[in-house]
């Protein structure tokens, strides 16, 4: 819902860097790093080091933002690339939870669990799948404008909103099933909003 100001506002502050990390590192190096760092963040989840953990999120989300700019600066976006970072993406936004929820060995904890991640698996089929159509019908990213990989309608749950709700997960642990109900129904919420744009767009 936010990501495209956001966006705007990433473009700006990773300007004046982008093209001098690019002479070191690739943008697939960057996304890389930025798994490792989001692996650390899980185990910080799992072992209780919550604030450690949450500043290892953000320098996650930072890295995952720069390995685009560098791409955009250097000339060497690509496929692969982008491929890349949304699957990692995809391992971070589900090891994080797990690590947390392993903390917090209690049964509706590990439920609550199950329904935000099935929640995930759910919308990630839907988004991706209308991703790959919109492609296949020359409406996607690169037609579009957009600077991302694939294109996706606006929906309540995007990159923004995730950082948030994450960011609370280490905040508040001790609400950590009640935060993993919350961001799953607006997951499911996000789904709707995508099948409603998909019937009248998709005839």
């Amino acid at each position: 819902m936010m990501d495209d100001a956001l966006r705007r506002v990433k473009d700006v502050v990773y300007a004046p860097v982008a093209r001098e990390v690019g002479k070191t590192f690739n943008p697939i190096t960057i996304t890389l790093i930025a798994g490792g760092v989001g692996v650390l963040a899980a185990l910080c989840g799992w072992q209780g080091y919550y604030i450690q953990g949450l500043f290892l999120w953000w320098l996650n989300r930072a890295l995952d933002g720069l390995d685009g700019a560098v791409a955009r600066a250097t000339g060497t976006q690509s496929d692969l690339g982008g491929y890349i970072d949304t699957l990692i993406d995809f391992a971070m936004y589900t090891i994080i939870p797990i690590g947390l929820a392993l903390r917090n060995p209690d049964m509706d904890v590990f439920v609550a669990l199950a329904f935000l991640l099935g929640t995930f698996y759910v919308n990630a089929a839907a988004f991706l799948y209308l991703s790959a159509i919109l492609e296949r019908r020359n409406l996607g990213a690169k037609q579009s404008g957009e600077l991302t990989s694939i294109s996706m309608p606006r929906g309540l749950v995007e990159g923004g909103e995730a950082i948030i709700m994450y960011s609370l997960f280490f905040l508040f642990p001790q609400f950590i099933g009640l935060l993993f109900l919350i961001l799953g129904s607006m997951v499911i919420f996000t789904t709707f909003q995508h099948i409603v744009w998909a019937s009248r767009h998709l005839t």
